[in-house]
């Protein structure tokens, strides 16, 4: 994971809008339909080539595939491992169940509302061994042609997927959390063997303390944190730390979150993750004033920290100039060259999510690159 020895780097958490014709396959794919296999991975190779390019064009340095194969960040998992099969168990969020007109908001957004999660009924294994090196390949072809510092490819931690699937096979929790970590170790060596940096998306980490977790004290939700903890740690013993980076999610929606973990709570536990950079939420109105926790917290030694100094469920585009600013107040805390600028999180965690319009993201995420040049003008 290359670091800003001479300027601030950007990048983002890893979703991205897709292709119109392309989310209607995947929804016809998701509810049945039968999809031309070899049609729809020339559809995607193309939309891979296309979503890097415009990255590029915006101005980030670090960038991936888009996720443009996947129906979503956690879901993708049931077409690549053996295991689920079993009916699906909604998700109770407990910030939404004070707020019932805004829960038929969030859910009823059309990826949301057509998501596929079934439980797991079964043992748990690799399904698919090509997807991932496929994924790897379409990126890998894509940046050929392109001037940009790195690559990098996202996949689910075992404790969000453990979220996402409910448990109807395992005697137990952790039973479940370590068998789905011995299955993702094929798809996080795959993108690692392939060169670039590995990004675990690890909402069970935050998201999961008013979800999975809503009814634990804060203390028997940290025992449990560091369990999906030591699974992930596990599964990524053959990556390198320093080519891994996870991403902390409170949950990418537009809803109260007066139920969200602090940060301050749960940092000292993500510390203990194997993964040298950080990413997280830092600009949405719940969470941007969290900077002063690095005024007290101690960036362990070879940590990168990756702030959100964009939100990724608004339609405004950030000023350049507050960019910067909220930049250079992590580069104050923690040293310029441990900070990489980043999304609160992704523009389509879900096929056919339309919380920011798709012309809107690519304004945001050109006012990001901007913000950090101004940033890399004051720091240098």
């Amino acid at each position: 994971m290359k670091r800003s020895t001479e300027r601030i780097l950007t990048t983002h958490t890893g979703s991205l809008p897709r292709p119109d014709d392309l989310i209607r396959t995947m929804f016809a794919k998701e509810e049945g339909v039968p999809v031309d296999p070899a049609a729809l991975a020339a559809r995607i190779r193309a939309a891979v080539a296309d979503v890097a390019a415009t990255q590029a064009r915006a101005g980030l340095d670090v960038i991936n595939d888009g996720e443009m194969s996947k129906p979503s960040y956690a879901t993708y998992v049931k077409d690549r491992l053996h295991g689920f099969g079993g009916a699906s168990h909604p998700l109770r969020y407990q910030d939404l169940v004070d707020f019932p007109g805004m829960a038929r908001r969030v859910f009823g957004d059309p990826g949301r509302a057509r998501r596929k999660t079934p439980a797991c009924d079964g043992p748990i294994g690799v399904r698919d061994p090509r997807a991932a090196q496929a994924d790897a390949d379409n990126l890998k072809t894509a940046l050929a042609p392109l001037s940009v510092t790195e690559g990098f490819m996202s996949a689910a931690s075992p404790g969000v997927v453990s979220l996402f699937f409910h448990n109807d096979h395992y005697p137990s929790h952790e039973a479940y959390l370590f068998a789905i970590a011995e299955a993702m170790r094929h798809e996080y060596e795959t993108v690692a063997k392939a060169g670039f940096v590995l990004q675990i998306d690890c909402p069970d980490l935050a998201m999961g303390r008013h979800i999975q977790f809503a009814k634990l004290s804060l203390a028997e939700f940290l025992t449990m944190a560091r369990l999906h903890i030591d699974a992930l740690n596990l599964a990524l013993a053959n990556v390198p730390p320093e080519q891994a980076r996870v991403h902390l999610c409170w949950g990418n929606y537009e809803g109260p979150h007066h139920y969200d973990v602090p940060i301050a709570d749960i940092l000292d536990v993500v510390f203990t993750a194997r993964p040298a950079g950080i990413s997280f939420e830092a600009s949405n109105p719940r969470h941007a004033h969290e900077w002063r926790v690095f005024e007290r917290a101690k960036l362990p030694a070879g940590k990168v920290i990756i702030p959100g100094v964009i939100d990724s469920t608004t339609n405004f585009i950030e000023h350049p100039e507050l960019v910067a600013e909220r930049i250079m107040k992590y580069a104050t805390l923690v040293g310029r060259e441990n900070v990489i600028a980043g999304t609160d999180c992704g523009f389509g965690t879900w096929v056919g999510q339309s919380a920011v319009d798709p012309e809107i993201v690519w304004a945001k995420l050109a006012a990001m690159a901007e913000g950090a040049r101004l940033a890399s003008r004051a720091l240098w």
